[in-house]
């Protein structure tokens, strides 16, 4: 019975036997397959590649601070808004400003017409010694004339001593008024009326409170989105106390942070590829390697570390990497400041630098709100003075 049993079971066993080696050879051939695939992957693409996930997204944080003292009476925006550049974002209390300008004006009007009035005196004494030269060539005329008659006897000595006197006299007028004149060109001095040191002086003190008045609204110097308010109405601000700032989200680059491993054959330009957490695989970001950093994270902490200590520990450092945008692919898909990015370097072609060799040749970031500001002052000003020099 048990004989049966073996000779009906070997045959299922036998039909077993090459089905389990087709499968492990099926298996095997996937596992090379795969591993010739790989292979061929790690050959043509992956050692050209140098990822981290240890990056972030970076931006201009700018810090809107005044620049005049005073108490906030308005708050214009708040935080997630969207601001223009040259919008006042908080307005500060103009009436001590104001009476500034005032005063300043009050005193500009009073140098201008004390100025005036040595100008007036100068005409004054030009025309005066103007006088006294005509009275002196007079006077030499009467002596010459009575000295060609005293020949004759028509004209006695005393009468040409008084003629004489009457020169002297004229002479020493002449000189007095010369001096008179000179003086008062001295204090007028010979420029314009605007131009006179006491004016300009005056008018310099116009435009320092005019100024003051137009810094008493805090502007925005870049479009972008309000953060971080933490101003209230009603605070007494000193200058350069931080009120608020504006994030321009047009204004972002990726900081990735990669180890020092990895930073052998990364040059400056070589192409990148980015994703992050906020988007997902499906949208990739593709950017540039604009520069390494001049030193490590540690390096520049507030507190570096002390390495020169008998437990010291070796722990691989991190180099910083700053990475360009495509702004475009940054406006269809925005971004903030802080998110995580996983960054792809390209590093097939090493042919380029590690280190800039050339200066920027355009400022990294500039503004010209504040322009707008001196520019409103100075035609004020120049209004003011024309009005006070007419009169």
């Amino acid at each position: 019975m048990s004989t049966q049993t073996r000779v009906e079971v070997a045959p299922v066993e036998d039909e077993q036997q090459p089905r389990r080696k087709r499968m492990v050879l099926a298996f095997s051939a996937a596992l090379a397959v795969a591993a010739l695939g790989y292979g061929a992957y790690w050959l043509t693409v992956a050692r050209f590649v140098e990822s981290t996930d240890d990056a972030y997204v970076g931006g201009n944080v700018i810090q809107l601070a005044p620049q005049t003292p005073g108490t906030v009476v308005s708050i214009r925006a708040d935080d997630t808004n969207f601001v223009k550049a040259g919008t006042v974002m908080v307005q500060l209390d103009q009436t001590d400003a104001r009476l500034a300008v005032e005063q300043a004006t009050a005193q500009l009007a009073q140098v201008i017409r004390r100025t005036r009035t040595l100008y007036q005196s100068q005409s004054a004494q030009a025309a005066n010694v103007a006088g006294r030269e005509a009275d002196l060539a007079k006077a030499r005329a009467d002596l010459a004339h009575r000295r060609a008659l005293a020949g004759s006897g028509a004209v006695s000595d005393e009468e040409i001593r008084h003629a004489q006197d009457s020169v002297n006299l004229a002479s020493a007028s002449l000189d007095a008024a010369r001096e008179q004149w000179s003086s008062s060109r001295t204090l007028a001095g010979a420029s314009p009326l605007d131009e006179h040191p006491e004016v300009a002086q005056a008018v310099a003190r116009v435009k320092e409170a005019q100024l003051a008045l137009e810094r008493t609204s805090v502007v925005a110097p870049e479009s972008g989105f309000v953060a971080r308010r933490s101003v209230q109405v009603g605070q007494r601000v000193a200058v350069g106390t931080s009120l608020l700032s504006v994030v321009p989200l047009d204004q972002l680059w990726v900081d990735a942070n990669f180890k020092e491993s990895q930073l052998r054959h990364m040059r400056i330009g070589q192409s990148v590829t980015l994703t992050t957490d906020l988007f997902g695989k499906g949208v990739v970001y593709h950017g540039k390697v604009a520069g390494l950093g001049a030193g490590t994270g540690s390096a520049f902490s507030l507190l570096p570390p002390q390495n020169a200590t008998g437990n010291w520990i070796k722990v691989v450092q991190r180099l910083p990497v700053r990475v360009t945008l495509d702004p475009a692919e940054v406006r269809a898909h925005p971004l903030r400041v802080g998110l995580s990015v996983v960054a792809d370097v390209d590093i097939k072609d090493s042919s380029g630098v590690q280190l800039a060799t050339t200066e920027p040749d355009r400022p990294v970031a500039q503004t010209a709100v504040y322009d707008a500001q001196a520019q409103a002052v100075d035609t004020a000003v120049e209004r003011l003075v024309a009005a006070d020099t007419r009169h």
